[in-house]
């Protein structure tokens, strides 16, 4: 009930991001229940096409929760302390609340996704949906209830999880010092594409929408890479800042290049997430293309709801860098510094940002595809 009380309390921002969480929980529950329809219509083929329309339902699973867990995190911050803790809300009851309010969201977009889908199969009134293909649905076959509730359940439980782990782990960082985690990401990324490149040819897992197979060496190997790019994001977005601001910089600049190394801890992880997932739109592109069909409605509406998902979580991180440095804002306040130089200032480094991570993601996925 607490929960329900916050959520109704939050402002109108933050009601939107939750609605955010909610759509992407169910655009995600959708994704299960499809494979599920799929199995179900499909009981005497592969069993392996069935498990693995499943396994790849775990991306869109990890970006939901992650989104939702910044979400969380950043609502929680926002929470009046004081009254909180006057009706004897300590760390724990914070944390505990957080992560309730998180699954209660997740939960509704769980059964949205479950109402909708009832929906389209024609569970609840009317015949199917015929805009749908009959192999989605399985229309006419029982759904399994423990499956489809287990299924439904998993994204507000990782959710809430997330944002209970994420808030026990969240200390203060000094931002100023150079992310040691650079040469680790640079490293992770150099060794998972050198597996992805040698990589055996073959049998392998078989990719949405019938783009052919992939050895589960490179599978491996773009989850390392993945990792890498995150934990390189914090060093490229600093070092982006330090070239900024090198050889005699204007104001403009020399204020851009600080801000980029002031707030590279915070947006470094959320960017190197957002230049993988560009990374792996530009791969899977270079393999639309070499296969020459187009990709099924399934598979883009995956693909977009990642999208939006990285897309969301970064903003969330950079929207959180504008409140966290109310100091300096002070400061160029105190100087009179005109709104015009602030906007350059912000252009310059989205500009510089820009050019590094689209150069990365352009690298990676042109090595990604080599196999």
């Amino acid at each position: 009930m607490l929960s329900l009380r916050v959520l109704r309390g939050s402002r109108p921002a933050m009601l939107g991001r939750w609605a955010l969480v909610a759509a992407a929980s169910a655009g995600t529950g959708l994704l299960l229940l499809s494979a599920v329809g799929w199995a179900l219509s499909h009981p005497h083929g592969s069993a392996t096409d069935s498990v693995m329309r499943l396994v790849w339902c775990a991306v869109p699973v990890v970006v939901t929760v992650q989104l939702a867990a910044a979400v969380g995190c950043r609502q929680s911050a926002a929470w009046p302390r004081d009254g909180l803790s006057s009706v004897g809300l300590g760390r724990t009851g914070m944390r505990a609340l957080a992560a309730v309010t998180t699954a209660v969201v997740c939960a509704a977009g769980s059964l949205l996704a479950l109402l909708l889908f009832l929906l389209v199969r024609g569970d609840v009134a009317g015949g199917p949906w015929g805009a749908v293909g009959p192999g989605l649905l399985a229309s006419g076959t029982t759904l399994p209830a423990a499956g489809v509730a287990t299924l439904l359940a998993l994204v507000p439980a990782a959710a809430a999880v997330a944002v209970a782990v994420g808030l026990r782990s969240s200390r203060p960082k000094e931002a100023h010092d150079t992310p040691g985690s650079l040469p680790w990401g640079v490293a992770l990324v150099a060794v998972g594409l050198s597996v992805e490149v040698a990589a055996p040819k073959g049998d392998g897992v078989p990719l949405p929408s019938g783009l052919g197979v992939i050895a589960p060496a490179a599978v491996a190997g773009w989850i390392v890479t993945t990792v890498g790019l995150v934990l390189a994001g914090p060093g490229l977005a600093f070092f982006s800042g330090r070239l900024l601001a090198v050889y005699r910089p204007g104001a403009v600049r020399l204020l851009a290049g600080r801000t980029l190394q002031y707030e590279s801890r915070r947006i470094g992880r959320p960017l190197g997430l957002l230049c993988a997932t560009a990374a792996a739109a530009l791969s899977a592109y270079t393999l639309q293309s070499g296969a020459g069909h187009r990709l099924g409605p399934v598979t883009v509406f995956a693909f977009t709801l990642i999208a939006v998902c990285v897309l969301a979580t970064a903003t969330v991180g950079l929207s959180e860098t504008g409140n966290a440095r109310p100091e300096a804002q002070g400061a160029l306040s105190a100087v009179a510094a005109p709104a015009a130089m602030l906007r350059a200032a912000l252009a310059v480094r989205a500009a510089a940002l820009a050019a590094v991570l689209v150069g990365v993601a352009f690298l990676v996925a042109g090595l990604s595809t080599l196999p």
